[in-house]
């Protein structure tokens, strides 16, 4: 009787709890059906633009599914270096010269087999064929973790940042110092920027640890300003402060804050580039705008990969910055649903 009794209490507390309903059944769902269409994208077709080639060897490179542009030697090399193609093939003396964009093992990979195959099917008789290849970003040794290295560097410092400054500022809330600070003449905009001071000084001394143990201790490559790297992962990092601090006000406990992981979090990782975008549909692609993690890992790849300038990636921080002045702005009209001033 006693065990029925604590067993019914448990279902109907969690049966008024639709939150925790909602971790449960709709969670699970949503993110299954993310990676069904992430992973269930169509198979990835190289972009490749042929110079000084023939229209033999462009028919036989989109039979084998590849998205084939003619470009003069100036507008290919620009197109590379703006990724939008993968690679030029151009003939010298009759042999394939290919320069690779390499900034993605997986696709220069992909490249390299497919023109391995092709000729191959061209010159049976000749066996294996070594191809010339060069890169403009990367190398012939570049791993895939140098790839989606810096993807995981900007997750880790927008996942662990987003937590605890959610659950301190929610601490601080359920502990009744909020309320007493809220009772003061201390308006509320100072107490959000006074917050972020305190929780950002920590954010910052975290941006420093990741991207210097990364670079210096794992090796990632990096080739451009870590000056930047640290820019961008702190830029990513004050979004995620920003974001954690303005969920915590709905919030009423620290797993109610654990659940907003799946709904806020998760996702994220799907639309950061760390899986490839152009597999997926063009209507999916649009998710990746809302998701402030694509914009950090985007400059941090850059910068490590690419070796991008300031003027590369000044746009990402600049949307990171917006977003987290949103944020912030939104958090101080939260702490009206506690008191009004």
């Amino acid at each position: 009787m006693r065990i029925r009794a604590l067993a019914s209490r448990i279902i109907r507390q969690f049966l008024r709890d639709k939150r925790s309903l909602a971790m449960m059944f709709v969670a699970p769902i949503l993110i299954l059906t993310l990676m069904w269409l992430v992973f269930n994208g169509d198979a990835y077709k190289p972009e490749v633009a042929l110079v000084n080639s023939t229209e033999a060897v462009k028919s036989i490179l989109i039979q084998h599914g590849a998205t084939v542009h003619d470009y003069s030697q100036l507008t290919a090399e620009a197109a590379l270096e703006d990724g939008d193609i993968d690679a030029i093939i151009s003939l010298a003396n009759g042999a394939p010269l290919i320069k690779l964009e390499g900034s993605d093992p997986a696709i220069n990979r992909a490249v390299i087999m497919l023109l391995q195959q092709i000729v191959q099917e061209m010159n049976p008789a000749e066996g294996s064929t070594k191809l010339n290849i060069s890169y403009l970003y990367g190398s012939a040794d570049m791993t895939s973790f140098d790839n989606f290295g810096p993807v995981l560097v900007g997750f880790f410092a927008f996942f662990f940042v987003f937590i605890l400054s959610g659950v301190a500022l929610l601490r601080e809330r359920t502990g009744g110092t909020l309320e007493r600070l809220l009772a003061t003449p201390i308006r509320r905009w100072e107490i959000v920027v006074g917050y972020l001071i305190g929780f950002g000084i920590f954010a910052i001394i975290q941006s420093v640890i990741i991207a210097w143990f990364s670079i210096h201790a794992l090796g990632i490559i990096m080739v451009g300003s870590f000056w930047l790297v640290l820019i961008s992962t702190l830029a990513l990092a004050m979004t995620a402060l920003t974001l954690g601090t303005f969920l915590s006000a709905y919030a009423d406990n620290e797993f109610q804050m654990v659940q907003f992981i799946p709904l806020i979090v998760v996702p994220q990782i799907f639309f950061s580039g760390l899986f490839n975008m152009d597999t997926m549909a063009d209507w999916l692609r649009w998710i990746s705008y809302m998701m402030p993690l694509s914009y950090g890992a985007d400059a941090m790849r850059g910068v490590m990969v690419r070796g991008d300038s300031w003027s590369d990636i000044a746009m990402d921080i600049y949307i990171l910055l917006g977003l987290s002045i949103f944020f912030m702005i939104a958090n101080v009209y939260a702490l009206r649903k506690h008191r009004k001033i």
